[in-house]
């Protein structure tokens, strides 16, 4: 399988003969002299903030300040000195606003390599723009969802971009009038899938981002989704973007910003710039949804995970079943989606119009013939992952177990004996990319060999359990920061949290826990505030240090106060409790003064343990009920249909309003498909007194289908 890189270099060198395309890396460093992996229970997860909204992406800063997105628009910074997690931003409330749709909002966050000097934060973002949204004044139409068939001009006014801009962070926020717009990439909206959005730089300077194919797959029965048909939107046909040389998306894009914003391109690319019908900000094409991947700061190889279709099993007028990927990418490279997932496992050139297969795609020379392509027909010979797997048992890498499919491509270790750290990974990790899945809640180590062929598959930290990991990376104290997304759909689950991995040598961290009795309410509002269930694994006598109202000064050292809060306003109310050692960390309770949470409650017919069986094809009628302590407004309610499917949910439809109605079906993508469930979700966000923040309810109702 390894040929290919040859085979592949040789075709991007007749493309870019002057560029002198060379790998990124020398020769692998030798391997760690510590050959013994460490005892699982030395590693200790240490919550740095366990309300970080929808997560979505972090940054770990120079002082070890943490930077974490949520995909509702919030930026949000967590300050180790302090424990408080302050608010950086919300895009929402930025100069080009925020669009949310689907899986659109914020995605990726990274700091510059010079941030040190410049305090330059890089962010992902789906600005506003124009684009149709939802009107609470028609609830049975949703003005925000683009038409799945129509002309044109239907599919134009939903034409927009995700932008990767970067701003400035002055103190603990994030200066919208320093933004400098770096590069905008297409995006069909109105209608989901796949955003990509991890962004990265290696150790010459240059930024990567990945972005996803921006397609459909609902309709496509789980497997290539490549329906051109002249009336069907193009967002169901992934040739015009991941197979395409000359769109942004479904790649990895490899640029050199510019110091007053915009970019370069770097030497080195898939395409040199100025070759025809191509784009040379493509390093690596073919990508589905890369949503995460680690650049090695050493060898400057980028190790990507890219997410599998839905079909569960083979077909042979359509293609193999689902298959995640894991690649290491050491030099451009078409990994050949949607037409192969490597070069002995091509898709069917399916014609959805007569429904009916023509063969299968030639992986070593692919062709383009879709009407939505701009690009190259003859595509570069598709290179083949170094993992892939599906949703059974893996012969080949019998580690990853079985479950969902959800690769994502983490950091490599890279140790530093000249840090001091205590909470520093060993060095038996140096050069060990990590690979963490999604749905299967794992954290791995891999080791490679001198050609990039995976020697070995283990757990990196086997007494740790990590739910829904989205988003990982090394901090400068060599300690692994991780954000988990829990277990739900779009929303800020329990299990949700940011936080750090570390080595223990000797004394562990305490583990704060706080509670308030009350967290909301109008002014006065007293609060009983508690440290019940704070530990610390070494019996170290512990100090306690309360900070009411976020400021940075220490307002109680008991250990369950009560206070009194006067005035209107968000209290994030925060313990930091310190052991012997001097080891402390944090934990926090938000109080809002002078406004109430709603109570949203939410039933349906059928229900979850009715005696009215419910099955797909249903109609199903929902009912929402709001108590708040401000007027109820009925087209603030927001009720969702989504299909469940395994630990993960797919947006299907969604209605304003008190009450009504949807129709339950499942998409071509998971017909068939095991672990279905029909997931009804009801929001509401109250209207508030002039200067305090909304506040929300929700409610949820899953039906298990009968038959």
């Amino acid at each position: 399988m390894r040929n290919r890189r040859i085979v592949t270099l040789v075709w991007a060198a007749a493309l870019t003969a002057a560029a002198g395309l060379l790998p990124l890396s020398a020769a692998r460093a030798a391997p760690s002299s510590d050959s013994v992996p460490p005892a699982p229970s030395a590693f200790q997860k240490v919550t740095l903030n366990d309300r970080p909204g929808e997560p979505m992406a972090l940054a770990v800063l120079p002082d070890r300040r943490v930077l974490h997105t949520a995909r509702t628009g919030e930026v949000r910074i967590h300050d180790p000195k302090s424990g408080v997690n302050f608010l950086a931003a919300d895009m929402k409330k930025s100069p080009a606003g925020l669009y949310q749709h689907d899986e659109e909002g914020v995605q990726g966050i990274a700091i510059d390599p010079g941030f040190a000097k410049n305090h330059w934060v890089y962010l992902y973002y789906s600005p506003r723009l124009d684009t149709p949204m939802d009107d609470p004044a028609t609830p049975g139409v949703n003005e925000g969802d683009a038409p799945q068939f129509g002309t044109p001009a239907d599919f134009a006014k939903y034409k927009g971009v995700t932008r990767l801009s970067r701003l400035q962070l002055v103190g603990n926020k994030l200066d919208f009038a320093t933004e400098q717009k770096i590069i905008d990439v297409p995006a069909d909206r109105g209608i989901c899938c796949h955003v990509g959005g991890k962004i990265d730089f290696d150790h010459k300077g240059n930024l990567f981002l990945s972005t996803g194919d921006d397609s459909n797959p609902f309709s496509s029965d789980g497997y290539a989704p490549l329906d051109d048909r002249p009336d069907r939107n193009p967002a169901y046909d992934a040739r015009r973007t991941a197979g395409n040389t000359a769109d942004l998306r479904g790649k990895v894009l490899r640029i050199k910003t510019k110091p007053h914003g915009g970019y370069a391109i770097p030497d080195g690319n898939l395409f040199a710039p100025g070759t025809p019908k191509t784009r040379p900000e493509i390093y690596a094409m073919g990508l589905r949804n890369p949503f995460r991947f680690g650049v090695d700061e050493k060898t400057g190889e980028v190790y990507v995970g890219d997410y599998s279709p839905d079909a569960n099993q083979a077909n042979p007028q359509r293609g193999p079943a689902g298959q995640g990927r894991w690649m290491v990418i050491d030099r451009p490279a078409n990994y050949g989606w949607p037409f192969c997932v490597t070069q002995d496992m091509p898709y069917q050139d399916y014609d959805f119009a007569t429904q009916t297969s023509t063969g299968a795609f030639d992986c070593a020379k692919p062709v383009n013939d879709s009407r939505h392509n701009t690009g190259r027909s003859v595509l570069p010979p598709v290179t083949d992952a170094e993992i892939v797997y599906g949703y059974g048992a893996s012969e080949a890498f019998p580690e990853l177990g079985t479950g969902g499919i959800g690769p994502m491509g983490g950091p490599a270790y890279r140790y530093d004996k000249r840090n001091t750290a205590e909470n520093r990974w060993p060095r038996y990790f140096d050069g060990k990319p990590l690979f963490y899945e999604w749905t299967r809640d794992q954290m791995k180590a891999i080791t490679l060999g001198k050609k990039n062929e995976v020697l070995k598959i283990e757990d990196a930290i086997p007494s740790i359990t990590t739910d829904g990991p989205i988003d990982a990376e090394f901090g400068p104290d060599g300690a692994l920061y991780v954000l988990e997304y829990g277990t739900g759909y779009f929303a800020e689950l329990p299990e949700a949290q940011l936080s750090r991995i570390d080595f223990t040598r000797g004394n562990r961290t305490p583990e704060p826990k706080v509670a308030a009795d009350v967290v909301n309410g109008t002014s006065p509002l007293t609060v009983r505030f508690s440290s019940t269930g704070t530990k610390d694994a070494d019996g170290d006598a512990l100090r306690y240090a309360w900070d009411f109202d976020a400021d940075g000064t220490v307002d109680s050292r008991e250990a369950n106060p009560t206070h009194t809060f006067d005035k209107n306003g968000v209290n994030d109310a925060t313990l930091k409790v310190t052991d012997s050692t001097g080891r402390s960390a944090s934990a926090s309770v938000p109080v809002v003064v002078g406004n109430k949470a709603p109570v949203v409650s939410l039933t349906t017919d059928p229900a979850p343990h009715g005696s009215t069986p419910f099955h797909w094809g249903d109609r199903v009628t929902w009912q929402v009920t709001v108590t708040d302590d401000q007027p109820v407004d009925c087209s603030k309610v927001t009720v969702s249909f989504i299909l469940g499917h395994d630990s993960h949910g797919h947006p299907l439809s969604s209605s304003n309003g008190c009450s009504g109605s949807f129709e339950t079906f499942v998409d071509g993508g998971h017909s068939g498909s095991d672990n279905l469930k029909a997931v009804f979700n009801a929001t509401y966000t109250d209207s508030p007194p002039a200067g305090l923040p909304a506040l929300s309810g929700s409610a949820e109702v899953a039906l298990t289908p009968a038959d």
